[in-house]
């Protein structure tokens, strides 16, 4: 099966909503991608649909936006 990806910027509402997604699906289920400290992911998050991280991109393409921490355009200066 084809993980979800969760899509984040390191700040506290994005390590917030890190520990929960990986208490709630498990590690395993999950690639954790950090914007900040990968920029060259931020054209495929963008692709991928997000708009404002932290989001979790689902196996099926969806893409969850979990409670506002910035959008892709402040991940990116």
């Amino acid at each position: 099966m084809k993980k979800a990806i969760f899509y984040h910027a390191g700040c506290p509402v994005c390590t917030s909503a890190e520990n929960d997604i990986v208490n709630l699906i498990g590690l395993e289920n999950v690639e954790i991608i950090h914007l900040g400290n990968d920029r060259t992911k931020i054209r495929e998050a963008e692709h991928a649909g997000v708009q404002s991280v932290p989001a979790l991109v689902t196996p099926t393409g969806n893409v969850l936006h979990i409670n506002f921490g910035a959008s892709i355009e402040d991940v990116k200066k």
